[in-house]
C-alpha cells in the first residue's frame, strides 16, 4: 500500500436511495479508506433536486447544489457518481463529465443497456473510464468478475435471477399459495415494487442487465432491444403448485448463452429443477450463474438492490479509480467498446420443453383437441395432468419456439373444445448451459 499523495474528490449527482447510501458509506468509512487503502477520498459536491434530502443526510450547505452542471464543471472533482437513472439528463452528465476529463461511476442499467457502445467510446476518446458495477445485480460483484477475474475463460452462459421484485413476488406466491395481484400489492406497500411495476414485472429491468452482462461475457455488443422479454403477470398460484408437483420451481430468468448460431439472450419465467441452486434463491435476493469453459459452473449470490448493497458496488468502483489517482497516476482509459461480433439468435429458433395449462370449453374433448393441434405442429406430448378446477396441463417434448408459438395461437382462438390457453411456460434446458466445459 502506497501512502496517498493527494485527495481524490468525488461529486455525487442524485441523493435517492442509492445516492444517499453512497454518501453515507463514504463518509462513514473515509478514515478506514485512508488507513487501510492509503486513499484519501472526499465528497466535494452533491447534487439533488431537493435540498431537504441533503439536510436529512447532514450534508454541508456549501457542498450542496441543485444544478448538476455545478458538479460536472467543478475543476477539483475527479470522479462523478451518477445515480439519478433514466436517459436524460444522465446522457448529458456522462458526456460533459468525459469532456471535462472526469471519470464516471454509475448504476444506470437502463441507459447503459441501450447506449453503452456510444458512451464507452466517448469515455475512451477523453482518456477516462466509465464504470458500472452497480448496474447489474446490486451489491453482487459480477461486472468486475466477468471483465477481469474470469477473462481467461470463454464464457458459455451468463444467466440468473437479476430482478429482486419479481423474485420476491414469485417466492411469496410459492411459499404462501397467494395470487400474483395480491403479492404485487403487498410488494408495493413494502417498497419492493414501484407504484408502476412495469419495468420489473414485464422483464424490462432484467433485459437491460442481461444485455450488459452478455456484452461483457461474450465480448460482443448486445443491447436491451436485442433481448426477448416476457414478464410474470400470467403466472398463477396454480402454475406454481403444478410445477412443484413436477419437481420444478418457477423463476424469472435472464439468460445469455453462447450457441453455434449466435448468442441466445432472453428474459422470461421458466420452470427449473427444484434441485438447482437458482431454485433456492428466494425473496428479493439475486444470483448470477456464470459458466466458463475452464472454471466450469460458478454462482454469485447477494442483495440485488437497496441503499447499501448497491452503494457498496458504486463505492468499489470509486475506490478502484481513486487508487491510482491518489498517488498521482491516471487510470487507464476505457477499453475499446465491443462491436457486434456475434449474431443474436432469433427466439423462434429456441428449442425447449413446455408446460401448457388449458381450460376446456363447453363441448368436445379438449385434451384430444389440444394434442391434435400439437401433433399437427410436430410437437410431442410427454405428460398430461388433470387439475382440480377442471383444467389440465400438458408437458411437451423439446420443440422449436416458432412451432410452439403457432400451435398456441391456434389453440388460443377459443374455438370448440378448448376455451383458453391459460398459460404456457418454458421448461429450461439447464444441461445446455454447461455444454462446452473443458474436462479436468
Amino acid at each position: 500500500m502506497q501512502p496517498s499523495t493527494r485527495t481524490v474528490n468525488v461529486g455525487i449527482i442524485g441523493l435517492g436511495t442509492v445516492g444517499g447510501g453512497v454518501y453515507r458509506l463514504i463518509t462513514t468509512h473515509a478514515e478506514r479508506y485512508r488507513k487501510n487503502l492509503g486513499i484519501d477520498l472526499r465528497i466535494a459536491r452533491v447534487c439533488n433536486r431537493s435540498e431537504k434530502r441533503a439536510h436529512e443526510l447532514g450534508i454541508d450547505p456549501e457542498q450542496f447544489t441543485s444544478d448538476w452542471h455545478d458538479v460536472v464543471s467543478d475543476p477539483s472533482i475527479d470522479i462523478v457518481v451518477e445515480v439519478i437513472g433514466g436517459e436524460h439528463p444522465a446522457t448529458e452528465i456522462f458526456e460533459q463529465s468525459f469532456a471535462a476529463g472526469k471519470h464516471v461511476v454509475t448504476a444506470n442499467k437502463a441507459l447503459l443497456g441501450r447506449h453503452m457502445e456510444k458512451l464507452a467510446a466517448a469515455a475512451r476518446a477523453a482518456g477516462v473510464q466509465l464504470r458500472c458495477e452497480a448496474s447489474c445485480g446490486g451489491g453482487i460483484p459480477i461486472v468486475n468478475t466477468l471483465e477481469r477475474d474470469l477473462s481467461g475463460n470463454e464464457v458459455i452462459t451468463v444467466a440468473g435471477i437479476v430482478n429482486g421484485t419479481t423474485n420476491y413476488i414469485l417466492s411469496r406466491m410459492a411459499e404462501e399459495g397467494l395470487g400474483y395481484e395480491e403479492v404485487l400489492a403487498d410488494a408495493q406497500r413494502l417498497g419492493y415494487a414501484e407504484a408502476d411495476p412495469t419495468a420489473d414485472v414485464d422483464g424490462l429491468d432484467a433485459a437491460s442487465k442481461i444485455a450488459i452482462l452478455s456484452s461483457i461475457g461474450f465480448a460482443t455488443r448486445i443491447t436491451t432491444d436485442d433481448v426477448y422479454a416476457q414478464g410474470i403477470r400470467a403466472i398463477s398460484a396454480q402454475d406454481i403448485e403444478v410445477a412443484r408437483k413436477l419437481g420444478y420451481a418457477i423463476k424469472m430468468l435472464a439468460i445469455g448463452r453462447r450457441t453455434d448460431s449466435g448468442i441466445d439472450v432472453r428474459v422470461h419465467p421458466a420452470m427449473i429443477p427444484a434441485s438447482h441452486p437458482l431454485a433456492g434463491v428466494s425473496g428479493a435476493m439475486n444470483a448470477v450463474y456464470v459458466v466458463g469453459d475452464a472454471v466450469g459452473e460458478t454462482m454469485f449470490y447477494g442483495a440485488g438492490a437497496g441503499a447499501f448493497p448497491t452503494a457498496s458496488a458504486v463505492v468499489g468502483d470509486v475506490l478502484a479509480l481513486a487508487e491510482p489517482l491518489s498517488v498521482g497516476t491516471n487510470p487507464l482509459p476505457e477499453p475499446e467498446p465491443f462491436k457486434r461480433e456475434l449474431a443474436i439468435r432469433d427466439i423462434r429458433d429456441l428449442s425447449t420443453r413446455y408446460y401448457v395449462r388449458i381450460v376446456p370449453g363447453d363441448t368436445g374433448d379438449a385434451q384430444a383437441r389440444a394434442e391434435e393441434v400439437l401433433t399437427e405442429h410436430g410437437i410431442a406430448t410427454e405428460q398430461v395432468m388433470e387439475l382440480e378446477d377442471g383444467s389440465f396441463a400438458l408437458i411437451t417434448g423439446a420443440v422449436c419456439e416458432g412451432a410452439m408459438t403457432n400451435a398456441l395461437a391456434e389453440m388460443a382462438r377459443g374455438e370448440g373444445a378448448v376455451r383458453e390457453v391459460a398459460n404456457a411456460i418454458r421448461i429450461e434446458d439447464m444441461a445446455a448451459w454447461t455444454k462446452g466445459i473443458e474436462a479436468n
